[in-house]
């Protein structure tokens, strides 16, 4: 085969790649323009819109800090690795920007054309220095000269003076300044980030109408970019200086790491030296206010050896995940109504939390379903004298932590308590180290999870004696042990006594705590041993029992599903004529609808009010919906989640809960025609509408009204 042969057969390779798989990347990006069009929804309550345009801007924050930056690793080095679809990293950084852009035009065209104008009319008004009254000019001038300029630490950059680090996220005045000899000189100003972005100028109602409860909408909420602020206030900054030109910019870094280490007590030092690293890996991405020099954007990227390509030049503001700021504001009217979840009747016992479980597996869907009896069973647990020993996983636990605080408190009471506190969990890592030397510091035994992986699984276990001997309860979950994130993400929890449940857990805390090389478990799929053949011989398994009963069903409701195994089964079990529902909320590399390949495979992806969070897996198992088997759990089918995390899938035993979930859960998500998007063989997103005399089906809104059912 001679060169051009060649050629044309790696070609049509990766044609066909690109016609079986969809680009990871590109895919998530096609997420996030999901949640901008939750911005757009102009029926939804305008500080949810507010929220909205501000998770758009984080999530894009977090992907070039650390996709875009892999890729722009591999850029550099020369990496010949091709991705699912067969593209390069070249190829994919360029379609990344293009992908990108129109959703950005969009995200700025919906603040200043549509948000801004709203907030004006609802009372909360985002000001130019200006448009301010002379009065509240003095004030802020006033604010700037005692607050604010004490802090600012003007940047020269000559000849004498090195280019200045920039640290990742931080806001930024680049400046063009001229002395008296007419030589002009270039200066970095950095926005201290103890301000918040966003000023709060001082109310104006009256008196009398504060006393008597009424708002004076016209003059409620009034606010001014600190970066404004700062720009009019330049020439004290640089007396006997002309100010030429200023520039707002924000650079985005590498904040993507690995740790490697030979020895356990390194792990908390290397991670916070990582941490500090994040501010100051490569730089992957430069914003910049539309309308700089030349001059200002040749330094800045020559300096901060950036390609064109890794620049952005975008309309004010920059930075936008900072307008969640506005979100704290105590507008009720202007958000979605508060919900206060379900507290669940099993829990109503008399003979308490133990004796519920006991009795019968309990499932609880957060946040329909209140998180209270979680920290519940943990706080009860440490406090009753039967309880012998804790064990928990912590990956998220947030701050001011309930959960923490109970594993002390049982500690302090002389049980055993063990807490794996998972350091890796990204952008967690602080929060997480904190809490380790927290438990350690009570007593707890603490260890950070197995070398080379993360632990990802929900598990809590007590471990209680009884007339009958010891008897081990256990919750299980889809989502983090995590109070506050319990109201907003959609996750499923499971209270079970099951002795072979038990056990497994039991194990595999053996695994995680000590040397136990154990692989096989009785109930549970673990990852990354036993999860992706299990799953995979599942489908496998559906397509022998659709071939001789007919009427084979999956479904998968996941946050992603790039592992290219998983897909390929899922493949064979749709040219087998299986029907296969999936319900991917982000990334989904499979592409459905293909004649031959995938024409049974449905797609669709629910972005609302809260985070779908919850993995659920289906088998109908060609015997009639009383054999489904369900699993729930951690794992989404990613590369990751099956390599190189402990993960956990656990079963469903319990007909009545199995047939609450295949009778009420997944159907009334599979049949959402309100927030649900079905994705098309082209890769596009289409918004589902009810067809002509159909109802209207809001899956999260109908969890909300119907939690029981649920």
């Amino acid at each position: 085969m001679d060169a051009a042969d060649a050629g044309r057969s790696r070609a049509n390779g990766e044609n066909e790649l690109e016609q079986r798989y969809f680009n990871r990347e590109l895919s998530w990006i096609r997420f996030n323009k999901r949640v901008l069009d939750e911005a757009m929804d102009k029926s939804k309550p305008l500080l949810e819109r507010v929220k909205f345009l501000a998770i758009f801007s984080n999530n894009l924050d977090e992907f070039f800090m650390i996709r875009v930056s892999g890729l722009c690793r591999q850029h550099r080095v020369g990496v010949a690795d091709r991705s699912l679809d067969g593209m390069s990293a070249t190829e994919q950084l360029a379609a990344v920007r293009r992908g990108i852009m129109p959703d950005l035009k969009r995200q700025i065209e919906c603040w200043n054309g549509e948000i801004v104008p709203e907030l004006k009319k609802n009372g909360i008004e985002i000001l130019a220095y200006k448009e301010l009254k002379d009065k509240q000019k003095k004030y802020l001038d006033n604010y700037f000269k005692d607050e604010i300029y004490p802090t600012l630490t003007p940047l020269a950059f000559d000849p004498s003076h090195p280019f200045p680090h920039i640290s990742g996220l931080s806001m930024n005045i680049a400046l063009v300044l001229m002395d008296e000899k007419k030589r002009e000189l270039f200066a970095r100003l950095k926005i201290p980030e103890s301000f918040p972005r966003l000023l709060h100028l001082p109310a104006e109602a009256s008196d009398k109408m504060e006393k008597m409860g009424l708002r004076q909408h016209a003059s409620a909420d009034r606010f001014v970019w600190i970066e404004d602020l700062v720009r009019e206030n330049l020439d004290s900054l640089f007396p006997g200086m002309k100010v030429v030109e200023s520039a707002l910019f924000r650079v985005t870094r590498d904040a993507d790491f690995e740790i490697e280490l030979d020895e356990a007590e390194d792990l908390m030092h290397s991670i916070l030296e990582n941490i500090d690293r994040r501010r100051f890996g490569s730089a992957v991405r430069l914003e910049i206010e539309k309308g700089s020099s030349k001059r200002i954007r040749g330094i800045l990227t020559r300096n901060l050896e950036l390609e064109l390509y890794q620049v952005y030049s975008q309309k004010d503001p920059i930075g936008m995940s900072a307008i969640m700021q506005l979100c704290k504001l105590d507008r009720q009217d202007l958000k979605d109504r508060p919900y206060v979840p379900r507290q669940p009747v099993e829990f109503n016992d008399r003979r308490g939390i133990f004796h519920a479980i006991a009795s019968h597996d309990i499932l609880l869907y957060h946040p329909y379903d209140s998180f209270k009896p979680v920290v519940d069973f943990i706080r009860l647990a440490s406090k009753d004298p039967d309880v012998l020993a804790i064990k928990q996983t912590l990956y998220r636990a947030g701050s001011n932590s309930p959960i923490v605080a109970a594993l002390m408190e049982a500690c302090q009471a002389g049980k055993q308590v063990a807490a794996l506190v998972e350091l890796k969990a990204r952008f967690d890592e602080e929060h997480n180290i904190g809490w380790a030397r927290t438990l350690e510091s009570a007593g707890v035994h603490v260890v950070y999870g197995l070398e080379g992986l993360k632990t990802h699984t929900k598990l809590c276990m007590v471990v209680r004696r009884e007339k009958g001997g010891i008897c081990r309860y256990v919750h299980l979950g889809t989502g983090n042990y995590n109070a506050v994130t319990a109201g907003i993400y959609a996750d499923l929890g499971l209270f079970t006594s099951n002795p072979d449940i038990g056990a497994d857990v039991s194990d595999l805390f053996n695994v995680l705590t000590g040397y136990s090389r154990q692989r096989e478990y009785r109930k549970l799929l673990v990852a990354p041993n036993t999860l992706r053949r299990e799953i995979i011989a599942r489908i496998d398994r559906e397509i022998e029992a659709h071939e001789r009963d007919g009427g084979g069903h999956i479904v998968f409701k996941l946050n992603a599903l790039s592992d290219r195994e998983c897909i390929e089964a899922l493949y064979r079990a749709s040219v087998a004529g299986v029907k296969v529902d999936l319900q991917v909320r982000g990334i989904c590399c499979l592409r459905p609808g293909v004649p031959g390949l995938s024409e049974n495979v449905s797609v669709t992806s629910i972005v609302g009010r809260f985070l779908e969070h919850a993995r659920i897996f289906y088998f109908r198992n060609g015997g009639g919906e009383e054999s489904g088997e369900i699993f729930l759990g951690s794992a989404d089918l990613m590369g990751r989640n099956l390599d190189r995390r402990v993960e956990t899938l656990f079963p469903i035993e319990s007909p009545l809960l199995r047939q609450r979930i295949i009778n009420v859960i997944l159907p009334v998500h599979l049949d959402d025609n309100a927030q649900s998007s079905l994705l098309t063989p082209d890769g596009e997103y289409v918004r589902r509408t009810p067809q002509e005399g159909s109802p209207l089906i809001n899956s999260q809104q109908w969890m909300t009204d119907n939690p029981g059912m649920a």
